[in-house]
C-alpha cells in the first residue's frame, strides 16, 4: 500500500514500525486470544503495559522520582480546568503566557475557575514571536506561571524558558514533548495530549511534582482531583487502554532510535530543510515567525496572493502531500513535522517547494 505523505498537525503521523507491530497484537495480544483493546484494565497484562509505558517515558524523559506520571482522558483542553482546580489557590492569582490560541483558551478556562491574568503576551504582533522572559510579570500572590511550549497555529516554539522562578511553572507541551530533552526539574506540571508526539488521541499525558498533588482540594470532583489518579495509578475509571498501547510502542520506537537527543538532531535536520527552502526563495515564501522563535515542530509560511496558496496545495495533494493548509486563522501554509514524520518526506516536501517555485 502507497502511504500518504502526512503533515497534519494532530491528530498526525504515526511511525510505520508502530502501525506494523499494533497490526499484529489486534487480533491476539501476546497469544491470549484477544485484541489489546478487548484487555481488561483490571488484567496482569494491561497492568504490564501501563506500568511499562510510564517506566519507559520516566527513561527517556529522565522524570525524577519526586514527579507522578498521570495518563488521563480529555486531551490538553480538560488541563486548562484541571490545572487551576488542582492548583490555583483560593485569593491567589495563575499567570499566564499567552503565545498563540492554545495559551488564550487556558487562560479563558482559568477564568472561570479563579483569578487568572496575562502576565506576558505577543498577540499585537499576531503572535509572531515568543516574549522574552523579561517581559514576564509574574504577581506575588501567583500559585502558577503557564506556558504553551510549542504553538502549532502560528510555528513558534520556547527555546529558552523562564527560569528560577518564585512559583511552579506549567507547560502544556502538546505538540513538542519527546522532541528534545527537557530538564523536568525546571516544571511543577507538563502535559501534554498524545495525538501529535506520544500516539493515539485519547490519552493525556501529566508529569506532576509530587508535591502539588496536595494542593489538589477534596471538594473537587475525584476525575478532576490530581490526588485521586495518582493514588489510583491512573486507573480510577476504564482508561483509554488502546491509547496508552500505542503510547507504549511509541515510546518504545523512540528509545530504539536512540531517545530524545537522536530524536531532536532528526527535528532540527528536517526543520532545517524547509526553512532553508523558505528563506531561500527570494521573497516567494514568507515565514510566518520570527527566526529566534521558529518551531521545530510546525513549519508555517504564506505565499503571495490566495491563489498562490490554493495552487500550492492543491498541486501538493496531487503528489500525495497531506496535510499542509494553514489554520484558518493565520491562513497561507503549514508543515506539521512531528517525531514520526520521516526524513525522506520532509525531503520530498522541500524538493516539491523549491521545484513549485521554479514553476511560479
Amino acid at each position: 500500500m502507497k502511504r500518504a505523505l502526512n503533515f497534519n498537525a494532530g491528530p498526525a503521523a504515526l511511525p510505520e514500525a508502530v502501525l506494523a507491530k499494533a497490526e499484529k497484537d489486534m487480533m491476539n495480544y501476546r497469544g491470549i486470544g484477544m485484541g489489546v483493546m478487548e484487555l481488561s484494565h483490571r488484567s496482569k497484562e494491561f497492568e504490564e503495559i501501563n506500568d511499562h509505558t510510564k517506566n519507559l517515558l520516566r527513561n527517556l524523559l529522565t522524570i525524577p522520582d519526586e514527579y507522578e506520571i498521570l495518563f488521563l482522558q480529555g486531551g490538553a483542553s480538560l488541563q486548562f480546568s484541571m490545572v487551576p482546580m488542582n492548583l490555583l489557590e483560593e485569593g491567589s492569582t495563575a499567570s499566564y503566557v499567552l503565545t498563540g490560541t492554545w495559551s488564550e483558551k487556558a487562560l479563558k478556562e482559568a477564568q472561570k475557575v479563579g483569578n487568572a491574568v496575562v502576565a506576558a503576551s505577543s498577540k499585537n504582533a499576531n503572535y509572531r514571536s515568543i516574549p522574552n522572559t523579561s517581559e514576564i510579570y509574574i504577581p506575588a500572590e501567583s500559585s502558577y506561571l503557564h506556558i504553551t511550549t510549542n504553538n502549532t497555529i502560528y510555528g513558534t516554539q520556547w527555546h529558552s524558558i523562564p527560569e528560577r522562578l518564585q512559583v511552579p511553572l506549567i507547560a502544556d507541551m502538546s505538540s513538542d514533548i519527546l522532541s528534545r530533552p527537557i530538564n523536568i526539574s525546571s516544571y511543577g506540571l507538563i502535559y501534554a495530549g498524545a495525538q501529535k508526539n506520544l500516539g493515539l488521541s485519547g490519552v493525556t499525558v501529566v508529569i506532576i511534582h509530587k508535591d502539588l498533588l496536595n494542593s489538589s482540594k477534596p471538594s473537587l470532583p475525584s476525575m478532576l482531583n490530581y490526588q485521586v489518579h495518582a493514588a489510583s495509578k491512573s486507573l480510577y475509571n476504564t482508561p483509554p487502554t488502546l491509547s496508552i498501547y500505542f503510547l507504549m510502542l511509541v515510546l518504545q520506537w523512540a528509545e530504539e532510535l536512540g531517545g530524545v537527543k537522536k530524536l531532536e538532531q532528526l527535528n532540527k535536520q528536517k526543520a532545517a530543510l524547509l526553512y532553508d527552502a523558505i528563506d531561500s526563495s527570494g521573497g516567494f515564501y514568507t515565514g510566518h515567525s520570527e527566526e529566534k522563535s521558529r518551531s521545530l515542530m510546525n513549519v508555517t509560511f504564506t505565499l503571495d496572493n490566495d491563489l498562490l496558496t490554493s495552487a500550492f496545495i492543491h498541486e501538493a495533494e496531487e503528489s500525495g502531500f497531506i496535510g499542509l493548509a494553514g489554520h484558518r486563522s493565520v491562513g497561507g501554509c503549514r508543515a506539521s513535522i512531528y517525531n514520526a514524520v520521516p526524513l525522506e518526506h520532509v525531503e520530498k516536501l522541500a524538493d516539491f517547494i523549491n521545484r513549485f517555485r521554479s514553476r511560479n
